[in-house]
């Protein structure tokens, strides 16, 4: 008996007598959509690898990767405690950037005996403490490093005598000790040339840790697109839906961000800065030439917020509530008039002041977006237009962003595996039809959810001549309408003494109506 995929088997050329089994795949293939939910952050931190994505999904798990909220620009843990406000669905790729100056913790056990350095740079390092005790088994001794925000590691039973002892504990805290406990999450260890006993009970604190955040500027977020990449360009690849470098408001950076939001189908959150005019910031945009569906322009009005970290009440670029808000949101649906929760005031809140009907009619013709109070659901705050900087009033829906680059990510990550099949010229084909029936069935599915209001699928003859299937094409043409965004909700009132009503028997919904 045999047993082979479809198509493993030449069934022509078959000699010896026997069972042959052919397993053969269904012929619709699934796809399933890629998730929408993780935004990408650009900025610094205390702790942690640089130039690397790190997925967190809230404030707890950020603290255990790159240590605690800092109450200054550019930092990334402020953007995920208030992203977090606005969903627990959403999950941070988080990419830490430095100005080059960063220096690793160090500490030195009984001078030439072990020098510990700290896994990461950053004054996180600074931290970590190091005890040497009697260990669990007579005779041995035990070594603990300590990291609040992350943890203990216990390397225990450690023997030798003289220097042995000190290249043994070397090796454990940078090897591990076998599946009882693995390599250092926190230090590297170098034993030195000491041969006399450890001294037990005495705590040794890492020091010298910086951060390197000082110097950081827009530049540092947008990072080296050459291996190994940096800043934003650590996120290639990533397929974020949405991204945003840390209060980076220098308006010199936004056509990159715009070339790498297109190129990596999500959208960039991007931010004037903190007090703009209006004017400026319209000037900014149309100046600039920031006309983009990849491209959000949040104007400079700075939203204030409670740091639970710090304890403290302090002002962050917008970025980082409408990032929240978006990768909370499914990619069908817009920021617009969604209220924000953390929202304590803005800086013109702050005033006293309300935008006027002239001033937000200037921002919106514009193209910037604007978290204020009220917004059209209320006295509450939120983001007022929802919109990203591209001129073409069809398109310019943060929700049409994201979706379009959810179906055509889903389309790309799924239906490679037509590759390389076989097509026929026959209108029957087997390979288009399952095709066209792959297609039909996601975006089906979508349809069912609500998420879009009509598609076509075209994959037949009718597209794909047999000249063009003789090169080796096949082609599927796909329609896909969206939902419409709701921005402007007429109500005609007519009102007074000499108005007339004529109403009619209807019964709508299995209810009988009486005038």
């Amino acid at each position: 008996m045999s047993i082979t995929p479809q198509g493993a088997l030449n069934t022509t050329a078959l000699s010896t007598p026997g069972l042959y089994i052919q397993i053969v795949e269904p012929n619709l293939l699934l796809l399933n959509g890629v998730p929408t939910n993780v935004g990408g952050i650009v900025g610094t931190a205390i702790w942690g690898p640089v130039g690397v994505p790190v997925l967190v999904s809230d404030p707890t798990g950020f603290s255990s990767n790159f240590g605690k909220v800092q109450p200054r620009k550019y930092d990334m843990g402020t953007f995920v405690s208030v992203g977090s406000k606005q969903g627990s669905v959403g999950a941070y790729a988080c990419v830490r950037v430095t100005d080059g100056t960063d220096v690793a913790a160090t500490g030195t056990i009984q001078a030439t005996g072990l020098t510990l350095t700290a896994k990461y740079t950053g004054t996180g390092g600074n931290q970590i403490k190091f005890l040497l005790s009697n260990g669990s088994a007579p005779g041995t001794t035990r070594a603990i490093v300590t990291l609040p925000f992350v943890g203990s590691e216990v390397f225990d039973n450690l023997t030798g005598t003289g220097n042995a002892f000190w290249i043994g504990l070397a090796s454990a805290i940078n090897n591990g000790q076998g599946v009882a406990r693995a390599a250092s999450r926190l230090v590297v260890a170098e034993a030195g040339a000491l041969t006399a006993a450890p001294t037990l009970n005495t705590i040794v604190t890492l020091s010298g840790g910086t951060d390197g955040a000082s110097g950081v500027d827009a530049a540092d977020l947008i990072g080296t697109d050459v291996t190994p990449r940096t800043g934003m360009f650590a996120l290639r690849g990533y397929k974020c839906s949405a991204i945003a470098l840390c209060d980076a408001d220098d308006a010199t950076t936004y056509a990159t961000q715009i070339a790498f939001g297109l190129s990596e189908s999500t959208l960039v959150v991007g931010a004037t800065p903190a007090g703009d005019t209006i004017t400026n910031a319209v000037s900014v945009r149309t100046t600039g030439g920031l006309d983009s569906y990849a491209f959000e322009l949040m104007f400079g009005d700075w939203v204030l917020f409670y740091d639970e970290a710090n304890q403290l009440n302090r002002y962050v670029s917008p970025q980082a509530f409408e990032l929240g808000m978006l990768v909370n949101l499914s990619p069908e649906r817009t920021s617009l008039n969604k209220p924000m929760k953390g929202v304590i005031g803005t800086q013109r809140s702050a005033t006293g002041a309300k935008y006027s009907d002239a001033e937000l009619q200037q921002l919106a013709v514009g193209g910037l977006s604007l978290i204020c109070n009220p917004i059209p659901a209320g006295n509450v705050f939120g983001n007022r237009f929802g919109r990203n900087t591209s001129s073409n009033a069809g398109i310019h829906q943060v929700s049409y962003t994201r979706l379009t680059n959810y179906i055509a990510q889903t389309l790309d990550q799924g239906m490679g595996k037509y590759v390389g099949e076989l097509q026929s010229r026959r209108a029957d084909d087997s390979t288009r039809n399952r095709a066209a029936a792959t297609l039909n069935a996601f975006l089906g599915g979508m349809q069912s959810e609500n998420m879009i209001d009509d598609f076509q699928v075209i994959c037949d003859l009718s597209n794909n001549p047999i000249n063009r299937i003789a090169l080796g094409y096949m082609k599927a043409a796909v329609k896909v309408v969206y939902l419409a965004v709701v921005e402007y909700f007429l109500i005609d009132v007519e009102g007074g003494q000499t108005v007339t009503i004529t109403r009619t028997n209807v019964q709508p919904d299995g209810f009988t109506f009486r005038a």
